[in-house]
């Protein structure tokens, strides 16, 4: 069950039935091949590449927080923890002078009422009334240096 050759027919590669599914099986690899090319180039183009170390518009791996401050910043550093030193040290000794005051104000308060208790209704001493004014001399003090803070008056 050969086939013969009519007369009709051409022996050239074109014509044989093989030759177009050659021919369409080539367009679709090129067909593939384009297809990728414009997907790669459409995934590529949402990223951005990154420019050569020495440019400016780089990414750099150090940040702000990582650098170590200028001359000016590191001076300006170091006048704020002196004057936070120094402002320790005021208030430390503020507190000092705040709690011997007080003690003193209290012996003061003790003294006053044992001289009241020795005079009698009618009549106060010199030295009641002197006492009772330093005792008011002191407890201003006292206020006053509670309400005093550094920079202020």
């Amino acid at each position: 069950m050969q086939k013969r050759k009519t007369q009709g027919e051409s022996t050239k590669p074109s014509a044989i039935p093989g030759g177009e599914t050659r021919m369409r099986h080539w367009i679709r690899i090129a067909a593939c091949f384009w297809a990728m090319t414009i997907l790669a180039g459409v995934a590529h183009s949402g990223q951005d590449p990154l420019p050569p170390p020495g440019t400016p518009d780089r990414p750099s791996t150090h940040s702000v927080a990582n650098q170590l401050p200028d001359a000016i910043a590191q001076i300006k550093m170091r006048e704020q923890q002196a004057k936070d030193r120094s402002f320790e040290l005021a208030n430390s000794e503020r507190k000092k002078q705040i709690a011997e005051d007080s003690a003193r104000l209290l012996k003061l308060a003790a003294d006053l009422k044992v001289e009241v208790d020795k005079t009698n209704k009618d009549t106060l001493s010199l030295i009641v009334i002197r006492k009772a004014e330093e005792i008011e001399r002191l407890a201003h003090n006292v206020k006053e240096k509670m309400k005093l803070t550094v920079g202020q008056s």
